[in-house]
């Protein structure tokens, strides 16, 4: 069984393919029955926990309104969060890309002279790759979240977007923290016992840190406030020990009231875990006022563009709604069977396959990802903001298509003019028939070659559907 090790994630796209990485992945059978137990679970959560809303239907037709009313406002939505921001003690960036943020960044921990910086979860971060950004400058940087510091020691990426080591199991994760023991302590492999190792080894990084790094998962532009959930406490431990702390927030991550940000919050822990509500639900104002015990001296929230500029108000700024849930990675077939690193970047899954070739650039190997989907659905149904996932893939295939080369758009052509007609369908099964095999004719087919290599070529039978009816006793 295959165990090896991904790149970063921002190199991940350099040299592979989709179809490279998908043959590792499914050959992986420890990978797949990792990946199999824990997305069934959260599926199944997902629906317990929408079944003790009223109308679940209702509440996401009313989210998806809300995402899309917030997406046509955008610029004057994200100018009253940042004005309120500034005006609460704050400091605003606006990041026009990856390295822009991080440039940044490592320009506050530089000004604090900050030796150590502690991360929350943050997928804007894995996006821009800010961890090696900023241990490049000269400082140390540890994830806090223990899916994220698992993946971190283990030199991986995260393969969910809410359950980072979700492809590893107990026993593997005992191997990658055994190193961290010290003491010479052998550890168990009993996941509450290496909980609490973890905890007890992360605890002395939040003391000692000097700048905390985390996510948001909501801007609320009404009154500037950002807004963390989490189930572990290293959010609310990342924001508030370090006397520095910086957000990194998707520019798209806003609600304009504390109404929309209600109503999206109920059902992002459902749609994610299962849970009615995430064990922490952390509202940051602004830095510490005086007289409060808790909480940084310095509030920076970092406003990530990264191409997101381009795709507002394209066929597929529908993509910008997604409020980074999960759950259409748990029901798709495809990412059962694959995984998330199966997909070369920072996300996986449907969404990961629509937001890859927008955020990460339009290349050949990210412009593939449009393939990586049944089409069948089952995202949309789950997607708690009804992003038709489905209707975005096919448009990047459309797109692809009309990049496709001389000889596979006149082959294609070649087909469809000879299966639009009556009477040249039924002469090339015919003729497919007498030769009783497609094997040479598949092969020789501009890009089925690929298609062949994993699959048995189907034999057709002796006698066409039509011949038979012809011939059957009525």
């Amino acid at each position: 069984m295959s165990t090896t090790t991904p790149p970063p994630a921002h190199h991940l796209l350099e040299g592979t393919t989709l179809r490279e990485r998908t043959r590792d992945a499914t050959t992986d059978l420890r990978l797949r029955a990792s990946i199999g137990k824990a997305v069934v679970r959260f599926s199944n959560g997902r629906v317990e926990a929408l079944s003790h809303l009223e109308d679940p239907t209702a509440l996401r037709a009313a989210a998806r309104r809300v995402r899309h009313d917030v997406l046509a406002r955008l610029p004057a939505v994200l100018d009253r969060f940042a004005d309120n921001v500034i005006a609460n003690g704050g400091h605003v960036h606006w990041a026009r890309d990856g390295d822009d943020a991080n440039a940044y960044i490592a320009a506050v921990a530089a000004r604090i002279g900050a030796r150590s910086v502690v991360k929350g979860k943050s997928m804007a971060s894995e996006e821009t790759a800010l961890n090696e950004a900023l241990q490049a400058a000269g400082t140390s940087v540890v994830e806090t979240d223990l899916g994220e510091w698992i993946i971190q020691l283990a030199g991986q990426t995260p393969s969910h977007i809410i359950a980072p080591a979700v492809h590893l199991d107990r026993f593997q994760v005992r191997d990658i923290l055994q190193p961290e023991a010290t003491d010479g302590r052998v550890l168990g492999t009993e996941p509450e016992e290496l909980a609490a190792f973890a905890r007890e080894q992360l605890r002395a990084r939040f003391l000692a840190a000097d700048l905390g790094v985390t996510g948001c998962n909501l801007g609320i532009a009404e009154t500037g406030s950002i807004l963390l959930v989490e189930n572990e406490g290293n959010g609310r431990l990342s924001t508030t020990v370090p006397r520095v702390h910086v957000a990194i927030m998707g520019m798209e991550r806003l609600v304009d009231t504390w109404e929309q940000a209600d109503l999206l919050v109920n059902l992002l822990a459902r749609s994610g875990t299962g849970q009615h509500l995430s064990t922490y639900t952390n509202i940051i104002t602004g830095p510490r006022r005086a007289g409060e015990a808790d909480g940084p001296d310095e509030l920076h929230v970092v406003i990530l563009d990264n191409g997101r500029s381009d795709v507002l108000g394209s066929d597929l700024h529908e993509s910008l709604a997604c409020i980074r849930c999960g759950a259409c990675l748990n029901v798709c077939p495809v990412y059962r069977q694959v995984g998330g690193h199966a997909y070369g970047w920072v996300y996986s899954g449907p969404i990961g396959a629509v937001l890859t070739p927008l955020l990460a650039g339009q290349h050949d190997e990210a412009a593939e990802l449009g393939n990586a989907s049944t089409l069948c659905g089952a995202c949309m149904d789950a997607c708690p903001v009804m992003i038709p996932l489905q209707d975005l893939l096919l448009s990047l295939r459309r797109r692809k298509a009309a990049d496709a080369g001389v000889a596979e758009r006149a082959a294609w052509r070649a087909w469809s003019a000879t299966w639009g007609r009556p009477r040249t369908y039924r002469a090339s099964l015919k003729a497919a028939t007498t030769g009783r095999s497609l094997t040479g004719v598949l092969g020789g087919f501009p890009g089925a070659a690929r298609w062949t290599e994993g699959r048995t070529t189907p034999v057709p039978a002796t006698r066409t559907f039509t011949e038979r009816w012809n011939h059957a006793e009525r």
